[in-house]
């Protein structure tokens, strides 16, 4: 079968758009399709009508007609089969099957055309791989196009940071002064309260210095902070006479504890002066066939941190989530207050959040044999064929409220068959390292909730592609616990914070 060329005609046999598989001049191919609008108007109801030179095979769609150019010694049987595929590739890019549609999917038919013939030969091609082929360039642009608007936004991301961290480190400069704070003790497990009392000292430029030597150390006992003796008496006025200024207890218990400005500075770049972090860890093993091996396991811990010292006292509304896990509030807080309304204060009101120190809040385990609670499903269908193997690899998201980033799925290559030849891939891009093949999706989330890619491998076993390792990161907590609102407790005033949350993947598996 030599098949000359494709055309799409409307009713009266106009030509809208035509293809030539072989070289062939404009004038002859418009000549052949004037003939063909002149043998339509005998009234003949076949599917194909012959001249002394080529054979027409048409069949009309609606308001148009799909015309085959052939020769006349070709196989009928095998023109009206091309036909066929011909016939229903139209609609795939037409929906309306008119002259204006046609004209406007011009390209995009032509396109088409030339997956189903080449060089006047029809290729052993389906409807799916044709719609396939046509879009492998569109999605690599919308790849590229994905990656160049994550660098923008992250680029952007990277300049208010930088904004907030110049504007924070001017605060700090006119607060802390040229001043080295000397810290502050953290919060401990015991019953005493978070501030605890030390001494601070800023030199004073305005004064001359002048060298000073040291006390030896005492052979008595040794000197304990917040307990006045005669070493501390004199190591104070030694400081005053120095040009030191002493700061009391009182007063040093409200000041930050960064150890330098610059400390200070970098641990608030990019973050409000309330900052909210959140910890998961997931584990996951998962059949090949379905079903979990053993429970999905996910835990949690949730703090936060203030740098302002002007809220320390605050309260904070929590939420829980739709999954049922089990979560335990730090013993400092009030418990009764929290189940009840949903709140977390210290049970003590006139207590304060110290400065600059993470604060436990939450803790959370959850474990659930569902399946639906699996945030990523990964469904891989390896067979054999001839000496090689067919793989089909799908992902879907069930949570749709998710958006998973920098998603890798690592299958595993048997050795000796080389690199595996990918065909189907509707998401993300795949490379070949270290004896597997990574597939790389920047961002799975509602709008690419499903996905799924082929390949083919000289050798192996359907055996040989597991286990299929799955690597991923979440902005949100994949329970759902969160802080929802932070205000003030002497005035209830809302306070702006900033979130963060992490996600580290233990183990996510299929066997």
């Amino acid at each position: 079968m030599v098949l000359l060329a494709a055309a799409v005609c409307n009713k009266q046999g106009k030509a809208l758009i035509s293809r030539q598989f072989v070289e062939m001049t404009r004038s002859r191919i418009e000549g052949l399709l004037a003939s063909f609008s002149k043998l339509m108007t005998t009234g003949k109801q076949h599917t194909f009508v012959e001249t002394e030179t080529v054979r027409f095979v048409y069949q009309p769609i609606d308001k148009i007609y799909m015309v085959l150019i052939t020769t006349r010694n070709s196989n009928i049987l095998e023109d009206l089969e091309t036909l066929r595929l011909f016939a229903r590739v139209v609609p795939e890019y037409c929906k309306l099957l008119d002259e204006t549609d046609v004209l406007k999917n011009a390209f995009s038919l032509i396109f088409a055309f030339d997956e189903i013939v080449a060089l006047g030969y029809r290729e052993s091609v389906s409807l799916a791989q044709i719609r396939t082929f046509t879009e492998m360039d569109s999605q690599d642009e919308r790849i590229q196009i994905a990656l160049r608007q994550t660098q923008e936004r992250e680029a952007k991301e990277a300049s208010k940071r930088k904004a907030k961290e110049l504007t924070q480190m001017r605060k700090d400069i006119a607060k802390l002064g040229r001043g080295m704070p000397s810290g502050m003790g953290g919060m401990g497990s015991s019953a005493s309260s978070f501030n605890t009392p030390i001494v601070e000292s800023v030199r004073n430029e305005e004064k001359p210095t002048s060298s000073y030597q040291a006390p030896k150390a005492s052979t008595g006992k040794a000197m304990k902070l917040g307990v006045k003796t005669k070493d501390v008496d004199h190591f104070v006025d030694q400081l005053k006479s120095e040009g030191e200024k002493v700061m009391s207890s009182a007063a040093a218990s409200t000041a930050r504890t960064p150890a330098t400005v610059a400390e200070a500075a970098s641990q608030a770049a990019g973050r409000e002066s309330v900052h909210v972090e959140s910890k998961e860890e997931i584990t996951m093993l998962m059949k090949r066939d379905g079903g979990l091996v053993g429970d999905l396991e996910i835990t949690g811990t949730l703090a936060f941190r203030t740098t302002d010292e002007n809220l320390t006292k605050l309260q904070l509304t929590l939420g829980s989530g739709e999954k049922q896990c089990n979560i335990q509030l730090f013993p400092k807080f009030d418990k009764a207050k929290w189940l009840n309304e949903g709140v977390a204060t210290l049970k003590d009101p006139n207590e304060a959040f110290p400065l600059n120190i993470a604060i436990p809040l939450l803790r959370w385990r959850m474990s659930s044999s569902d399946e639906s609670d699996i945030p990523l499903a990964i469904n891989c269908w390896p067979s054999e064929a001839g000496k090689g193997c067919t793989v089909n690899v799908e992902y879907v998201l069930n949570d749709t409220a998710l958006e998973l980033n920098d998603v890798v799925i690592s299958i595993p290559i048997p050795q000796g068959t080389g690199t595996p030849i990918v065909g189907d891939l509707d998401n993300g891009q795949y490379s070949f390292e270290r004896g597997s093949l990574m597939w790389k999706i920047p961002v799975i989330d509602d709008t690419a909730a499903v996905g799924t890619m082929e390949f083919t491998t000289p050798g192996g076993n359907p055996n040989s592609f597991f286990p299929i390792r799955v690597n991923f990161t979440c902005g949100v907590s994949l329970v759902g616990v969160e802080v929802e609102e932070i205000h003030t407790i002497k005035d209830e005033e809302a306070v702006k914070f900033s979130t963060e949350h992490t996600l580290a993947i233990k183990k996510y598996e299929i066997i």
